[in-house]
């Protein structure tokens, strides 16, 4: 009889702050990163939330109108899927051998999107999303996904899925992914530094429990990524005391999980750029679900289902004009 071979790899969650605002310097540092995991062994690595060119922090700081003065420069640096940069990362992760899970703004037409790629060893992309619905005062900046972007995706690392920030707050959202027998989830976070003593809900208690959760409940490994506030980014967005208590510098949190919840590798200081990595084996997720399958055995969908609608959202549908059909052309008059 054949032998099941569940994977095992290396994985690498990032802690670190952007080149902010720069999408040339962010990508040079994404490379860089990128380099120190392979390394390492590492065959998986996941980026930040908005990772390039950064989070627009300024939102939570002050009004829309001061806001207006980082908005061009924000747009200006965003990533746009198949272009020049987003291939430097394509084809860096096909050198180095190494899948990546990047966190960007997506530059799309005139729109942002809060959005996640994800690259395999060959240099190609596997799969795109965007976050289904921007938080707060996100919503000032970027446009929302649809339920195509709530995908699991089947590779050769195992089933791979990916959600940003607080839709790990999202029950249904979850759920969906749970149901698509997801085996690693990439959690991108973008640095729990906002806010600090004032909203305990945006903090690393709750929101690191929250991946933690995740992993718990869903039965699969979690790789949570966490950006950092550098003293360049406070220094140009922090223009007075009160926004510096706001947001502080450092923030970083990023951590990994297993299957039944307990923490994996060796964390960083919350001021610490590096990766904090980890040994992981899918073999690991049959002994967690066989306790608690919440879409399989431990479900109840006499009581209670979830209703997902994964078309995809398109503004403009356009349809082609079809040609008339020709007329019946009459017989020739016949000569005497």
């Amino acid at each position: 009889m054949p032998t099941t071979v569940h994977p095992k790899l290396r994985v690498a969650a990032v802690q670190a702050a952007p080149v902010f605002l720069d999408l040339d310097g962010t990508i040079d540092k994404t490379i860089d990163l990128m380099t120190q995991a392979a390394k390492q062994g590492v065959k998986l690595i996941a980026f930040p939330e908005t990772w390039v060119p950064g989070y627009p922090w300024w939102i939570w700081l002050d009004s829309p109108a001061w806001g207006m003065q980082f908005v061009q420069r924000y747009h200006d640096n965003s990533l746009v899927v198949g272009s020049a940069e987003f291939e430097r990362v394509a084809q860096a992760a096909r050198t180095l051998g190494i899948w990546v899970s990047l966190g960007y703004s997506e530059k799309a037409a005139g729109s942002l999107y809060i959005a996640q790629a994800l690259i395999d060893d060959q240099g190609e992309t596997v799969q795109t999303r965007r976050k289904l619905k921007p938080t707060h005062v996100e919503r000032t900046v970027f446009g929302e996904g649809d339920g195509s972007d709530l995908a699991v995706i089947r590779t050769p690392l195992g089933n791979i899925g990916s959600l940003s920030c607080w839709e790990h707050l999202q029950p249904l959202s979850k759920y969906a992914m749970y149901s698509q027998n997801e085996q690693i989830h990439c959690g991108a976070w973008p640095s729990f530094s906002l806010y600090r003593g004032a909203a305990y809900a945006l903090g690393p208690e709750v929101n690191n429990a929250a991946s933690q959760v995740y992993a718990a409940e869903g039965q699969c490994f979690v790789v949570a990524p966490c950006a950092t506030v550098s003293k360049a980014m406070s220094e140009l967005m922090c223009t007075d005391a009160g926004k510096q208590q706001m947001l502080r510098t450092g923030g970083g949190y990023a951590r990994i999980y297993a299957p039944d919840g307990s923490p994996l590798g060796t964390p960083l200081a919350e001021d610490e750029e590096g990766l904090v990595v980890a040994d992981i084996d899918l073999g690991m997720i049959s002994l967690a679900k066989a306790a608690a399958d919440p879409s399989g055995h431990y479900s109840r969908p006499d009581v209670t289902q979830l209703l997902l609608n994964k078309t995809r959202r398109e503004p403009v549908v356009v349809q082609q004009a079809t040609s008339p059909e020709p007329e019946a052309s009459m017989p020739e008059p016949v000569s005497a």
